[in-house]
């Protein structure tokens, strides 16, 4: 019996959820990764079939991909899987989806986006937590003011901590410092370089910028040359990671950072399920024009691991019933309206104030 679709690092912390939620809605994935033991258990649990397979090498992975029409791919750090994934999928007609949030990798995948529009493929990185709601509400403040000249996102989570991919790919993180782009330019900035107040739906928070995906996916949705994405931080782990800068330059050797990465690995395992049930994701965006009108929105969301296991499900559905040629984001791809559409997801966008206006609540 022949499957559209493909998971790959369906064993981990991310990818069992997406398993489990493909299952809930009638979805039967063909489950992928390295090892053939977790595999086999997890597919066993779930009614599935599977495929154990590595992606460096080019006959295995074409194998794998062998009669599936799109892979979505939840194995990390996406700086090393990504690449051969995206050009296996090129090479063999087969749509592309991942769960990433590295600003390197979007820019990878949108620099083939003439090559995929050749080759009649889909290209959307980043359908989970990174970036689908602030990538939704971009677009959607974008809509309501056109041609705006800053736009600022921000993100608060509750809900536990990383999984053990996603504690690596932070390692990575770390090491190339920060991100925001600047006259339409990726500028990379020192580690936690700003701060500032963000007016939430429930409450202000103190806030960082961060690397987040949305300094290079957010530009592609709305052509706004200038980004900057905060996370809510109290200040004291703000000071805490000026004072790490010396240390995470130094995790740009490769040696040390993939030792650091083996050990965070270990140590690491994920919020639990009752902490993921508990999670919420907060989300705040302005655009501000040139001439100093601006709009504000906000977006409520589930824990980022729930949230990531129904949107990256919605998106290959999606994806399957109407594939749009080339690389693009999850708003361009599915329309901005995609996070109001997700169960416990609730957008909401003001109307455009005038230079001057103070904000209202």
């Amino acid at each position: 019996m022949r499957s559209p679709w493909l998971l790959y690092g369906a064993y981990g912390y991310t990818g069992r959820l997406i398993a489990e939620e493909a299952v809930s809605r009638g979805e039967s994935p063909i489950l992928a990764g390295r090892r053939e033991g977790p595999l086999r258990d997890l597919a066993d649990r779930l009614g599935l079939r599977w495929r154990a397979f590595p992606i460096e090498g080019i006959e295995q992975l074409d194998r794998g991909l062998a009669d599936v029409d799109a892979i979505l791919l939840a194995a990390g750090p996406f700086s090393r899987t990504s690449a051969p994934v995206v050009e296996a999928c090129l090479r063999r007609r087969v749509h592309y989806l991942d769960v990433t949030g590295e600003i390197a990798v979007y820019e990878a995948i949108f620099a083939r986006d003439a090559e995929a529009r050749e080759r009649g493929v889909t290209l959307v990185p980043g359908v989970g937590f990174d970036v689908v709601p602030t990538d939704c509400l971009a677009a959607s403040l974008d809509r309501v003011l056109p041609g705006g000249a800053r736009l600022d996102l921000a993100f608060a989570l509750r809900g536990g901590g990383p999984s053990p991919g996603t504690a690596k790919t932070m390692v990575e993180g770390l090491a190339a410092g920060g991100a925001v782009r600047e006259g339409g330019e990726i500028r990379r900035v020192p580690l936690a370089w700003r701060t500032a107040e963000i007016p939430f739906r429930d409450r202000s928070r103190h806030a960082v910028t961060i690397p987040w995906g949305d300094v290079s996916t957010a530009y592609r949705s709305t052509g706004i040359p200038n980004i900057r994405v905060y996370a809510a931080a109290p200040p004291g782990l703000v000071r805490t990671l000026r004072l790490a800068r010396p240390v995470a330059s130094a995790l740009r050797v490769g040696l040390l950072r993939r030792a650091v990465q083996a050990v965070v690995g270990r140590s690491v395992s994920g919020p639990d399920e009752e902490e993921r049930e508990r999670g919420r994701g907060q989300i705040w965006g302005r655009v501000e024009h040139a001439d100093g009108r601006r709009v504000e929105g906000t977006a409520v969301t589930p824990g980022g691991y729930p949230f990531t296991a129904v949107s990256s499900v919605e998106c290959v559905r999606r994806l399957l019933e109407d594939p749009p040629a080339g690389a693009v984001t999850p708003s361009s791809a599915y329309g901005m309206d995609l996070l109001a559409d997700l169960p416990e997801c609730d957008m909401e966008v003001g109307a455009v104030r005038e230079p001057g206006e103070p904000r209202s609540r």
